[in-house]
């Protein structure tokens, strides 16, 4: 088996593994009690096993489909925190693992839970998503489109769109948002460049799951120059993130964003803790003030007071706000009077495939 001498960005390495494909199945177990629980269940099943001498461990000739089944098994032998800290590697074919097979070693835990992500993996290594898009008008005049935001579907083998819920939920325990972060992005600016977008596109991606800014943003900047997209037309959104620890990092992101022109956007304002915060920190050109906020915001006096003060902070920073989620005349009305920029929602546009060429005016 010919083995390549580097491994691609961890936000790029997606394998897609076989059922039936041979290989060994290696764990190494935290203690020698955990060793000693698993044998005896290999035993009533006739599978051989190869000791390992340097530390609890075993090596099982099988196939990766047997192998997520056996994980199963042995999941309910031992305690929770054996779970966690039994590392399990699956090399294929029959040689003995090289240094390069070790960043695919993982908890007992985590290969169990991408073992139950097979449909996710296969998404991902078939690149099977494609990119809906929704209006994003000004509040002046909401017949006038000022971009449009890409918002994730996946397609699954029968050919059915697949909602982002679900797949982020199982990107995220089987940790697979790296790679699920850059198909978003990649599929967004292709289905952009497809319908020959001329105004803003609004691209979310998750800072965290980067692990390294230039290295995993240059394909992201290469298909955006490839597909002759202009920087200065992408607004990269940002989730507002409660964790204080991935400041430094989130700013090393975006100011690698900035640098080659792109805007930036802080999402769902007012729906977390950091938000006042990471305003000031990152100074971004647009915030998007959360739908849970802005619903019902012309009759709860609780919502109208903090929206009213975000906006207020916005106008004085010259800062452009988008309110996301209208649904009513009503909510719209009320975000013009208080000098909301731009509106997003299910009553001026639903996501599309094709992305919408008129919206209607409401006076």
């Amino acid at each position: 088996m010919k083995r390549s001498a580097a491994k691609p960005c961890a936000c790029q390495s997606v394998k897609r593994c076989q059922s039936k494909q041979a290989g060994r199945l290696f764990l190494w177990f935290p203690v020698p009690h955990t060793l000693a629980k698993v044998i005896p269940f290999l035993e009533t099943r006739s599978l051989a096993f190869e000791l390992m001498q340097e530390r609890p461990g075993l090596g099982i000739d099988c196939t990766f489909g047997q192998a997520q089944a056996m994980a199963q098994h042995l999941a309910q032998l031992v305690a929770p925190r054996e779970l966690k800290e039994t590392q399990v590697l699956f090399v294929r074919g029959t040689l003995q693992p090289q240094i390069e097979d070790f960043s695919d070693m993982a908890s007992l835990q985590r290969f169990i839970t991408v073992s139950q992500s097979d449909w996710l993996v296969d998404m991902l290594a078939g690149d099977r998503f494609t990119s809906h898009f929704q209006p994003i008008v000004s509040l002046q005049d909401t017949s006038e489109i000022y971009g449009h935001e890409a918002l994730l579907r996946g397609i699954d083998q029968q050919g059915n769109l697949v909602m982002p819920g679900a797949i982020f939920a199982q990107a995220i325990e089987a940790g697979l948002i790296p790679q699920l972060d850059r198909a978003a992005r990649l599929s967004a600016i292709a289905q952009a460049s497809q319908h020959q977008l001329n105004r803003r596109i609004f691209v979310n991606f998750t800072p965290t799951a980067l692990y390294d800014p230039v290295s995993c943003l240059r394909s992201t900047l290469a298909a955006i120059d490839k597909a002759g997209i202009r920087h200065e037309q992408v607004v990269f959104e940002v989730v507002e993130s409660d964790n204080p620890q991935d400041l430094e990092h989130l700013k090393t992101v975006l100011n690698y964003y900035r640098e080659v022109g792109f805007a930036i956007a802080l999402d769902d304002l007012g729906s977390g803790y950091s938000g006042l915060n990471l305003l000031h920190q990152l100074r971004p050109d647009f915030i998007k003030l959360d739908m849970e906020l802005i619903r019902d915001v012309h009759q709860d006096p609780y919502k109208a007071s903090i929206t009213e003060k975000l906006l207020e902070i916005a106008q004085k920073l010259n800062i452009q706000t988008v309110a996301e989620g209208i649904e009513c005349v009503e909510e719209l009305h009320w975000l013009k009077q208080r000098g909301a920029t731009f509106a997003q929602g299910y009553l001026i546009g639903q996501p599309s495939a094709v992305p919408l060429a008129t919206t209607h005016r409401f006076d």
